[in-house]
């Protein structure tokens, strides 16, 4: 017998409070104190930023890391080392946040965008595949939700055609391709300290550089191409081209060292609490779990199923209404809408009052963005439920989270 939902006067399923947890404590302020005590709060000057890239660069086994002012600044400092420019094209996905995109158009470029997978949610190879031009310069593979894209046929599409491969990891700490951390793969990868990633420094970004012989120009962009390894000092501002000025400070660092001794644990407790929400709905008709492809792991940033509206009996809001109602935090879709239909793009409007650089000589007038550019994309975000995650969470929320979810797609069940 079908339960009345609690959006229709029935009884809810959720009935204790979230599991919660303080994510800052003694280990940050012990960092901290040690950074106010170097008397000096310039990342060259002291040991925090320096400490944070070297532990940072050995968790992920790399050689290189740079570290930048948030993880935005860390995409651009790859796009900027890498020589990203105006007349070039960079292909991402179209659901992502800006921080993925504010790189490529400050780097005079375009971003062209690859459909995504229907249920993994990240770009499709074979998409990416039609979207690659003679001015294709680099593909942003973003890593949705702590889910790893398909790197063996991205990395082959990339060499086949000579262009680079940025991996924005934002939201994918610890996450794994094939046994590989994801970030270790393309050319860069970019990561994201802000407070709303598996861990926070407040803001910050991270930069490892899998290409020795780009680390010294990533450096450098991300600081004002200053070259701070020079041995002279005449030397040090002899700048050849326009670089942001990108520097992590030195208490941003110091709480990240200290936040970095808990991400494994922080990971490993996603992973677990997101392949409990897959094996719990599994079995349900027109719901599709968040898929991890086999022999991948996910660090779940969040949690995104879809559901068949014709086959679950009623629309994506209604559903994601009646979790909310059952005590579960959650909400429809991921982004308002895919990136290209943002006013930006659809007005052609990268900086205010010009049309740049979309208007540049070297792309001609054929560039547009019309809805249905990418349709598993837009399809994604309207049938699309987005589960807040947290490893704070107990086995019981989680369980609260499937009873729901189980709840209301029996409730709309036709008979």
């Amino acid at each position: 017998m079908k339960k009345e939902l609690a959006l229709y006067g029935g009884e809810k399923v959720k009935q204790m409070p979230y599991g919660t947890g303080k994510r800052f404590g003694e280990e940050e302020l012990t960092q901290l104190k040690e950074a106010l005590d170097q008397n000096t709060l310039f990342y060259w000057s002291g040991n925090k930023v320096k400490t944070l890239c070297a532990k940072f660069a050995k968790m992920y086994g790399v050689e290189n890391c740079v570290a930048a002012s948030s993880g935005t600044a860390a995409i651009h400092v790859a796009l900027g080392a890498l020589g990203v420019t105006e007349g070039d094209e960079v292909i991402t996905s179209p659901i992502t946040d800006m921080g993925s995109i504010i790189g490529i158009m400050y780097q005079n470029a375009i971003p062209v965008f690859a459909d995504l997978d229907p249920h993994t949610y990240n770009m499709d190879p074979k998409s990416i595949e039609k979207c690659i031009t003679e001015k294709t310069k680099a593909i942003v593979v973003v890593h949705l939700a702590g889910n790893p894209a398909e790197m063996d046929e991205i990395m082959a599409i990339a060499k086949k055609h000579n262009v680079y491969v940025v991996e924005d990891c934002a939201q994918s700490y610890m996450c794994k391709y094939k046994g590989r951390l994801a970030g270790t793969i393309g050319d860069m990868g970019c990561f994201s300290l802000n407070d709303f990633k598996h861990i926070s420094a407040g803001d910050g970004g991270m930069v490892l550089v899998n290409r020795p012989e780009l680390y010294v120009k990533a450096f450098m962009f991300a600081d004002k191409n200053y070259n701070r390894f020079a041995k002279s000092s005449s030397v040090t501002r002899v700048i050849e081209y326009l670089a942001p000025n990108y520097r992590m400070n030195e208490l941003t660092a110091a709480v990240g060292i200290a936040q970095l001794d808990k991400l494994e644990k922080i990971c490993a407790t996603r992973q677990r609490y997101g392949e409990m929400i897959t094996k719990g709905i599994s079995h349900l008709k027109g719901v599709y779990p968040h898929e991890v492809k086999k022999g991948n792991e996910s660090s779940f940033w969040f949690y995104m199923f879809r559901i068949d509206p014709k086959v679950v009996g009623t629309d994506t809001k209604t559903f994601a209404d009646a979790l909310k109602a059952e005590g579960i935090g959650c909400q429809q879709g991921y982004i308002p809408a895919v990136v290209y239909l943002y006013d930006m793009f659809q007005n052609k409007e990268g900086y205010q009052g010009t049309h740049a650089p979309f208007d540049s000589k070297y792309y001609g007038k054929d560039i547009s963005y019309p809805k249905g550019l990418c349709p598993v994309s837009e399809e994604i975000l309207e049938t699309a439920v987005r589960l807040n995650l947290n490893e704070f969470y107990t086995e019981q929320d989680i369980q609260d989270i499937i009873d729901s979810i189980v709840k209301v797609a029996e409730y709309f069940k036709k008979d």
